[in-house]
């Protein structure tokens, strides 16, 4: 079964920090992907931008909205899909990502969300 991840965190928070203290941060990271990455369980990884467009249709036409429609201290910053035998096992995975690994993160309200992917299919 596969798993979309979704890493989330608090604006404010990090808009509060100094830079270098969220470079810092960050620099945590990597190594933790690293390890989640020798996993084999993950199919896709992405880092997102902050940039949000809402599409939708009413009367017939597309409106888009600039602005997000989660709640504005509880960003997404990262995306991920796994493979998981089922939810604990998921879960298990996901714990690997610096969004929980990372001890700074928690000053920074960062926060994971594990769904079970009804369909998946990669176009190249």
């Amino acid at each position: 079964m596969k798993y979309q991840c979704l890493g989330f965190f608090d604006k404010e928070k990090m808009d509060a920090l100094p830079k270098e203290e969220i470079d810092a941060i960050m620099l945590e990271c990597q190594p933790h992907l690293d390890e989640l990455y020798k996993s084999g369980h993950v199919l896709m990884d992405l880092g997102v931008a902050q940039e949000v467009k809402s599409l939708k249709r009413i009367d017939g036409k597309v409106q888009i909205d600039a602005r997000p429609k989660a709640e504005p201290e509880r960003v997404l910053g990262s995306v991920f899909v796994i493979e998981a035998g089922d939810m604990e096992e998921a879960i298990q995975v996901a714990s690997l990502h610096p969004t929980i690994q990372v001890s700074g993160g928690e000053q920074l309200g960062w926060e994971m969300e594990i769904r079970p992917v009804h369909s998946f299919e990669m176009r190249l």
